[in-house]
């Protein structure tokens, strides 16, 4: 039997990636190995290392970039090629992957398996697709298939928090006043708010609800328990979005972090809060990983197939009647 450690291709966005961790946890649990995984974005990083089942994480720039002007990409396919023969699952759609691994000596159909050999079902969530994904095994190698039981135990991402971001998030809990009480958590903005060159309530941001309504839904919470805060996730692109939402409540108890959240302070933040209410973004389903209580707004989604898994089964996700559903306000 050919054994060998395996790799798993997904250059995703922030929920991709904490969705094919169920991925790479049962790849690592069938090969008893790390399994290694080839990404993009520098954020990537913080995200992935020290996960359940996560090896050495290579990552990329643009995959835009020619491959003789990237030094990321030439790296990547020295370390490849210096591991030598692997299995290698493919969870993007497009030639990139495939031609850069050729580059790397792993272009073989013998050692690769592509997300077109397992096609989604109808009505099917992504982890369930990454699960059937992890008990295919490319023609070259051999594995023992995992039971349906056993797959069962990652139908949550098996997200965790490192030791020491929980220590550093106590000090910047007490830095800025939110050591005491519960905390909620709102999620308002989403990739497509951070299109600078376009407004904010176009058509096609169907993500978009308006200011006055987050303003009135962290009213209600903030009533509810006068010790309650409530923190503005999101990155620096969202921080204006959170400002006006913070304006609109005109209450001291609401913090904007969208300035200062990495992701490893973001996932120790969201390990410890009371809930959060969230767009259908890739936060979202890193809260849902780590048991936070959630409730998630739906646009023009698939619901059935992007709802974030829990360990805890606490997830809301709300989408309104089909003839109004694509656009979340």
């Amino acid at each position: 039997m050919t054994r060998a450690r395996p790799l798993v291709v997904r250059c995703g966005a922030f929920g991709d990636m904490v969705i094919v961790l169920s991925l790479v946890a049962a790849l690592s649990r069938r090969f008893g190995a790390p399994v290694d995984v080839l990404t993009s974005g520098s954020w990537s990083l913080p995200l992935l290392e020290g996960q359940p089942g996560v090896g050495q994480v290579y990552v990329v720039g643009s995959r835009r970039t020619p491959y003789l002007l990237d030094p990321l990409q030439r790296r990547v396919v020295r370390g490849l090629r210096a591991s030598g023969p692997r299995p290698a699952w493919i969870c993007d759609t497009n030639a990139w992957a495939p031609r850069l691994l050729r580059r790397a000596g792993l272009g073989s159909d013998r050692v690769l398996l592509a997300a077109s050999d397992c096609p989604i079902l109808p009505g099917e969530h992504h982890v369930d697709r990454w699960l059937r994904f992890a008990n295919l095994t490319p023609a070259a190698f051999e594995a023992d298939r995992l039971d349906a039981t056993t797959l069962a135990q990652w139908r949550a991402p098996p997200l965790t928090v490192p030791a020491d971001a929980r220590r550093e998030l106590q000090d910047w809990l007490a830095s800025r006043g939110l050591g005491a009480g519960r905390l909620v958590l709102v999620q308002a903005g989403n990739k497509r708010t951070m299109r600078w060159w376009a407004p904010r309530q176009r058509e096609t941001n169907t993500k978009d609800w308006p200011i006055e309504r987050w303003a009135a839904v962290i009213r209600s919470v903030l009533e509810e328990d006068p010790g309650t805060r409530v923190v503005l996730l999101g990155v620096p692109a969202e921080a204006a979005v959170n400002e006006e939402i913070r304006h609109a409540v005109q209450s001291p108890r609401v913090y904007n972090a969208a300035t200062e959240l990495p992701v490893t302070r973001l996932l120790a933040l969201q390990s410890i809060a009371s809930g959060m209410i969230s767009v259908d973004t890739g936060p979202a389903h890193s809260a849902a990983a780590l048991g936070c209580p959630l409730v998630v707004l739906f646009g023009d989604a698939r619901i059935e197939r992007y709802t974030p898994r829990s360990p805890t089964g606490l997830v809301e996700a709300l989408q309104g009647p089909g003839d109004v559903r694509r656009r979340i306000e």
